[in-house]
């Protein structure tokens, strides 16, 4: 899955390289790691055995600034997995128009077996293993799959105790009384939500629709999923269906969210033996909910398909089968390079993950920028000046697609590929 993650973004940006005649030592560049860090975390464990946990830094490119990317602790964590997400980051970054390189992290562990004292000396432990290439002014780590604020305020105290003094930009995705900023963990659903509606302002075959009148499907309801679910919902969107893991749930005439995400927070999972139907006061078709698996839930005659789980879901095999007109792509490499050809030529628009679920790394540059100056955000100016960013960024792929006659993804990398070349060059790297 890593290498072909991996193996995708590189396709995506050898199409783009060459419909922008982009510098061929440019591209040379851009198909290596700058640097990638292997490092091993001894653990005393609460039963007094000592484990040993492998985890990886992989800084990427940092042409445009410092590096920026997430850690994620999940057992199926590689250096291959680390290296593609660092490279995506990379795209990101630069897509959106940030100055910032791209980075990633990870460890190899299941989190959800440690103790409470076991996970935070695996995150200090880390911190103390790659604190000499960190840093406000190096590389700028944020959460990611299984980590969180907790995780980032156990960093940041290990980062600071090492430093010194306090250091809050060294980290982003702290709880606020560390730095962070309250709307941050749902900033990468919100930049979604901008991308989506500015696709549905503009394109032509939306005149006129009312969000009432938008069928949406949400694979994965995790942290991403479940915001980007109630933002919509909240909005007025029909959610015909969402999924976890275990499978999905369907109503035909749209799903209560709220409900949803109440009966969640309470079962730790989307329950599939009840059902939420959105309350009416009229239902021609009054019928109960249906049980999906995640893959019939991509296949659903819908307007807009939002996959935010895990990568490669929409491939050669089911593409063919996709009913959506538009496809959200809020996980990261969600869509093949073959499915993206069959869906682009059924006239389905893919908004593209280096574009669409960006809002995260936005939303990180804010709360950066904030430690740095010592100024803290308000909620209004943080989702106003996360909206410009986004719908900018947008603007600007979307004449990309124009001027070269593309789809998004090809245009976001275009745009990404002309920053990071331009950078590269005034260096003297190329």
């Amino acid at each position: 899955m890593a290498d072909s993650l991996f193996g995708n973004t590189l396709v995506y940006l050898r199409r783009a390289a060459e419909l922008a005649k982009i510098d061929p030592r440019v591209f040379e560049i851009l198909q290596h790691p700058k640097r990638s860090v292997e490092v091993s975390l001894p653990i005393r464990m609460d039963d007094g055995s000592q484990r040993i946990f492998t985890g990886w830094r992989v800084q990427y490119n940092d042409a445009l600034g410092p590096f920026k990317g997430g850690i994620r602790f999940h057992p199926q964590a590689s250096r291959e997995e680390v290296t593609a997400l660092s490279a995506l980051m990379t795209w990101k970054n630069a897509a959106v128009g940030l100055p910032y390189g791209g980075a990633k992290g990870g460890v190899a562990v299941d989190a959800k077996k440690l103790s409470m004292r076991e996970l935070e000396e695996l995150s200090r432990k880390y911190v103390d293993a790659i604190y000499p290439i960190i840093g406000p002014e190096k590389d700028v780590p944020a959460p990611d799959v299984n980590t969180n604020p907790q995780i980032m305020a156990w960093m940041v105290d290990e980062f600071s105790r090492l430093n010194g003094y306090a250091t809050p930009a060294a980290f982003t995705g702290k709880p606020v009384e560390l730095g962070g900023i309250a709307g941050r963990d749902a900033s990468t659903s919100q930049g979604g939500v901008f991308v989506l509606q500015w696709l549905l302002e503009n394109d032509k075959h939306f005149e006129g629709r009312a969000p009432g009148d938008i069928r949406v499907a949400i694979q994965g309801f995790g942290n991403v999923g479940a915001h980007i679910a109630r933002i919509l919902f909240n909005a007025g969107f029909k959610i015909v269906a969402v999924s976890d893991s275990e499978g999905a749930l369907y109503h035909q005439n749209g799903l209560d969210i709220a409900a949803i995400l109440n009966s969640q927070e309470r079962k730790g999972k989307v329950a599939k033996n009840m059902c939420y139907p959105v309350k009416m006061r009229e239902v021609k078709d009054d019928v109960g909910c249906e049980v999906l698996t995640n893959e019939q839930l991509l296949e659903l005659k819908v307007d807009v398909l939002i996959p935010s789980a895990i990568e490669n879901q929409l491939h050669k095999d089911n593409a063919e089968n996709v009913m959506a007109k538009v496809v959200l792509e809020m996980a990261n490499g969600p869509t093949t390079p073959e499915a993206e050809e069959l869906l682009y030529s059924r006239g389905i628009i893919v908004l593209p993950d280096i574009l669409a679920n960006a809002g995260g790394v936005v939303g990180s540059y804010f709360e950066w920028v904030g430690n740095l100056q010592g100024h803290t955000w308000s909620n209004e100016d943080f989702a106003d000046n996360l909206k410009r960013v986004m719908l900018r960024a947008t603007s600007e792929i979307a004449e990309a697609k124009e001027i070269f006659r593309t789809d998004f993804r090809t245009a976001a990398y275009i745009v990404a590929l002309r920053r990071l070349g331009n950078a590269i060059k005034l260096r003297g790297w190329a």
